[in-house]
């Protein structure tokens, strides 16, 4: 007797109780989308002495994160991505002016001499604290000498603020003001510059008390002035920050309220509830015991997926949510192939059995889910190596999904099904019949591929209607692309759009696009700065009443052009690993007739959003490659069926043969589809807007996807095979040949 079935089901036990135990002892990592705060993106430029590297923007790094620390941000995160650019991410820091401000600010610290009263025309003059041009000595002491810096405040010295300055050494600092203290009082040489990037902050005189060449001993010093405890506090962190070895630019800066990202996770959440149990029910219905067993099995899908983000420390994003939901609706997928494969062979004996049926499904059934699942991961793979942002956290997500959904299918429905299946009748299972879809196609058995250039046709006719839409009304590219600023702000009262777009204009962005939406209104502008964006949310504020940012999102302008350059790269090297992963894994004629079908799934989702005058951004992308990776699937599950009928109806054409398989396979396509549905509507509805878009371009790209498989790649892959000098595929497995009815032609 087999050990088999004892080594599986422990196998399960284990999977599912070490995902248990990670949900409930381990945190989930919430992205700044969902839990509100400040992410910066700052990119390293060259300076006249130090050039832009990964070891350059690594020492550029420690410095940030002492700043950050020393701002008081629970919980920050910074990180290098790429060789110049560095993600800082600010939990609960709403404005973005003190963060972009202090965060990324040169802070070249300097303490120089002054010379005198600058000429009129002298360039390299620098003006002090009132405005008088000084001309000063060379430095004395930089910013590296500061060991410490901390702002205070002592009543009995006034009501202001200061800063205190500690020196490694205290030689250098007693040096430049002992020959201060030799000029007269008054004299503007007898003060000491503190110049941070170029400007002068402070300016004291070194105090009469002071005896020439004596200076101030100790290594300790104060700058005065005018300081408020948050500009004194402020400048405490750039001193003891230190000097930053490179300049940084901002590049992108992303800033959500926390209600928002409280209310985006409850609309996931929501939809994932609704979508997983319309999917559920559905499988029920359509499968009964085994079904439920599925539906079993999809829940501790749900719990491996979440066991393995948190245990991989991934940050879940908004996007991420988005892939953890509509991969619950794919991990059906397994399944149904799995349960239609076990109708056929209890169909073709029913001596065998119901276990032997099922497991003879799983076997037949794994090439083509392991096809369709290696497509996947190489689109999510693409994600998170051609993506930014929250996107990748979307790569991720799938990724874990597809994984987790090959564990759940392949192991855990197995376990639940050989439970069962042994003490129900054929009937109550659900593999005892192979459907009233597949039993009305085998009656009536249509011939598809005879009206196949009638097919193409329409395909072409819709590439024309996606041209035109394209030329006459273009692509609206989100700011991602185009670089420039988006802002979401949430009102109290429904706002008339001109309204709003009239406050705005009268703020002095009269070319500034603004929409609104429910509660809510969205401005988007080019690339400004955050103090402007403080003066649009005032005149919001002022005209439409109380108005909250929720949303504040910039994009540089160079990469805005590398975004928008990376997605026509990511879409492109996702079409030829489809088409070199199909050539090697069937034929090349497969893998191009597969390829062609995904071109027009593409252009029909895009051509869509250009009607529909719907964004182009980052999360189009993600629906995009995950269009392509779930159309894959239905091509994969299409060829795999023609690989394997072709051996065994040789004597019939071609064309006969991909009719077949059309019709073979058409109830898992219509069942996988319709579980992928649910869970798309479910985001559709509760999803908000982003995700709207996203759960938009799905459903109109599984449609047109599961359309084309039948009805576009199957004619291509007709007419490129009469190209093909290539011979037909030998029989490599002992499945017999489906018997025929005389005189009708229905398959049994």
């Amino acid at each position: 007797m087999s050990r088999a079935p004892l080594w599986r089901a422990l196998a399960a036990l284990a999977v599912i109780a070490s995902s248990l135990l990670i949900a409930l002892t381990m945190a989930p990592r919430l992205g700044l989308d969902l839990r509100g705060g400040t992410q910066l993106v700052f990119e390293t430029k060259d300076s006249p002495t130090v050039k832009a590297d990964s070891e350059s923007t690594d020492r550029a790094l420690d410095v940030l994160r002492r700043r950050a620390d020393a701002l008081g941000v629970v919980d920050p995160t910074l990180v290098r991505s790429g060789e110049k650019r560095i993600i800082v991410e600010l939990p609960g820091v709403l404005d973005p002016r003190e963060a972009a401000d202090v965060i990324g600010k040169t802070a070249q610290l300097n303490f120089h001499s002054v010379l005198g009263i600058a000429e009129a025309d002298d360039k390299d003059a620098v003006a002090d604290e009132s405005g008088q041009k000084l001309k000063l000595g060379p430095v004395a002491i930089s910013g590296a000498g500061v060991t410490d810096a901390s702002a205070r405040s002592d009543p009995q010295m006034g009501p202001g603020w200061f800063v205190t300055i500690d020196f490694k050494e205290a030689g250098p600092w007693r040096e430049l003001t002992g020959q201060a203290a030799c000029e007269p009082v008054g004299d503007p040489k007898r003060r000491v510059a503190i110049v941070l990037d170029n400007e002068v902050i402070s300016s004291p005189q070194v105090d009469e008390s002071i005896a020439c060449r004596a200076g101030i001993s100790g290594g300790t010093t104060q700058i005065t002035g005018s300081f408020t405890a948050e500009e004194a506090q402020n400048l405490a962190v750039l001193i003891k920050g230190g000097s930053l070895p490179v300049p940084l630019e901002l590049v992108e800066q992303r800033t959500v309220g926390p209600t928002l990202g409280a209310d985006a996770i409850e609309a996931s959440a929501k939809a994932g509830i609704v979508g997983v149990i319309l999917t559920a029910v559905f499988i029920i219905i359509i499968y009964r015991v085994v079904g439920l067993m599925a539906a079993l099995a999809l829940a501790c899908y749900g719990l491996i997926s979440y066991a393995g983000l948190v245990a991989m420390g991934a940050t879940l994003t908004l996007p991420g949510l988005a892939g953890f939901v509509l991969a619950i609706g794919m991990a059906v997928d397994a399944n149904v192939l799995v349960f239609e494969r076990a109708r056929e062979e209890y169909g073709e004996a029913p001596q065998r059995g119901l276990k032997a049926s099922l497991d003879r499904g799983f076997k037949n059934a794994w090439s083509a889910i392991a096809d369709s699942n290696i497509t996947t991961l190489l689109a999510a793979g693409l994600l998170f190596w051609l993506a930014s942002g929250p996107v990748k956290g979307f790569g991720v997500t799938l990724a874990i999904g597809v994984l987790a959904s090959l564990v759940s299918a392949m192991l855990i429905t197995r376990v639940f099904t050989q439970l069962v299946i042994g003490r129900i009748s054929p009937k109550v299972s659900g593999l005892g019949s192979i459907g009233r879809v597949r039993s009305w196609l085998t009656k009536r058995n249509p011939d598809l591929m005879r009206g196949r250039r009638l097919w193409m046709a329409i395909s072409a006719g819709l590439l024309v209607v996606v041209a035109v839409g394209l030329f006459s009304r273009g692509l609206n590219f989100g700011v991602e692309f185009t670089g420039g600023r988006i802002m979401e702000f949430a009102t109290t009262k429904p706002v008339d759009a001109a309204t709003a777009r009239q406050a705005v204009a009268d703020a002095g962005f009269p070319s500034a696009v603004v929409q609104e939406s429910d509660d809510a209104i969205s401005v988007r502008t080019g690339d400004i700065s955050a103090d402007e964006v403080v003066r649009i949310e005032q005149a919001l504020d002022k005209e439409v009443g109380d108005v909250t940012k929720q949303r504040d999102e910039l994009i540089g302008p160079s990469l805005g052009d590398e975004l928008r350059r990376n997605a026509l790269i990511a879409l492109a090297v996702a079409l030829a690993a489809q088409l070199l992963y199909l050539a090697i894994r069937f034929r090349w004629t497969f893998g191009s007739a597969a390829v062609i079908a995904l071109f027009v799934d593409t252009a029909v989702v895009v051509g869509a959003f250009a009607w529909m005058g719907k964004p182009i951004d980052g999360v189009f992308l993600a629906s995009m490659l995950t269009i392509i990776g779930y159309s894959v699937n239905d091509k994969v599950v299409l060829f795999d069926r023609v690989r394997e009928l072709w051996p065994l109806q040789r004597k019939d054409p071609f064309d006969r043969v991909v009719n077949s398989a059309i019709l073979q396979t058409v109830p898992r396509t219509v069942n996988t589809g319709l579980g992928a549905l649910f869970i798309l509507a479910a985001l559709a509805v509760f999803g908000g807007d982003s995700l709207r878009d996203f759960a938009i371009a799905l459903l109109i790209g599984i449609v047109v996807g599961t359309l084309s498989s039948s009805f576009l790649a199957g004619p291509a892959a007709i007419v490129l095979e009469r190209l093909s000098k290539q011979p037909p595929p030998q029989q490599t497995t002992k499945r017999r040949a489906p018997r025929v009815r005389e005189g009708s032609g229905a398959v049994l």
